[in-house]
């Protein structure tokens, strides 16, 4: 039946990011579809809360913690799924972050941080999962992208920079793994109501502005992304490689 091919009975994941926000939804809903899951944190104990709903599903559920801009963090990440599950088959590199302001003020720091975040540690925890994924025969890796890896935006140099660059990337992997059954796919989503668009929502004429954008009336919630990312994680994506699927409530189509 199709509804098999929608199955993660039987699955590892690995989150990053999943202590709100989409990385949260996405591991619960990974849950939900019979995966066991690995919540990752910045700061140990913050996905605290996502790991007790996911046991609350009746899956396994671990902790992993460390800094993403650090090089050896990734490493670490895997070693620790890998010593409790003995294997990963699912890869959701969530962890992001963003800074804003106007290109001629925009920091080195702040560059680095942003790049090293939301790109460096992509390419990273993908090679190592990647690595072992390759010895199993199988593998599912799906990035977290933006609307921004086909836009500019504003006041946000370096994260259109990285999101851009994750959508190439993600077709790089696609390309060489595709053949060894690893299915490397990305979403973008549109505005989607987390802490990363606080400053979006709070701010009246900017929220005002996105809002007249969206054919759908509203700002995404968590929830409307982990749909998307149970697809690309189960056999139902199998063919799917390379691909970028926007989930934005209808703005790229306007």
């Amino acid at each position: 039946m199709v509804v098999d091919k929608f199955s993660l009975a039987g699955k590892v994941a690995l989150v990053t990011g999943s202590a709100t926000g989409i990385g949260r939804a996405i591991a619960v809903a990974l849950a939900e579809a019979g995966a066991d899951v690995a919540c990752h944190s910045r700061k140990t104990g913050d996905a605290a809360d996502t790991v007790e709903t996911v046991a609350k599903l009746g899956r396994r559920a671990i902790e992993v913690s460390g800094d993403m801009a650090e090089v050896a963090t990734p490493q670490h990440l895997i070693d620790g799924v890998i010593a409790e599950f003995g294997r990963i088959d699912i890869l959701i590199n969530n962890a992001g972050m963003i800074r804003r302001a106007p290109a001629v003020d925009f920091t080195e720091d702040d560059w680095q941080a942003v790049i090293n975040v939301n790109l460096s540690s992509v390419f990273r925890l993908s090679q190592a999962a990647g690595r072992k994924m390759i010895e199993q025969g199988s593998g599912k890796i799906v990035n977290i992208a933006s609307l921004l890896s086909f836009q500019g935006g504003i006041t946000v140099p370096a994260y259109t920079a990285s999101k851009s660059a994750v959508a190439g990337l993600t077709k790089a992997l696609a390309n060489e793994w595709a053949k060894l059954d690893i299915n490397v796919n990305a979403i973008a989503p549109g505005y989607i109501a987390t802490n990363n668009t606080a400053a979006l929502q709070a701010d009246e004429t900017r929220n005002r502005q996105i809002l007249e954008r969206i054919p759908a009336g509203r700002w995404g919630d968590p929830d409307d992304i982990a749909g998307a990312a149970v697809f690309l994680s189960a056999p139902a994506s199998d063919y799917m490689n390379g691909h970028i699927l926007v989930v934005d409530g209808g703005w790229m189509g306007r």
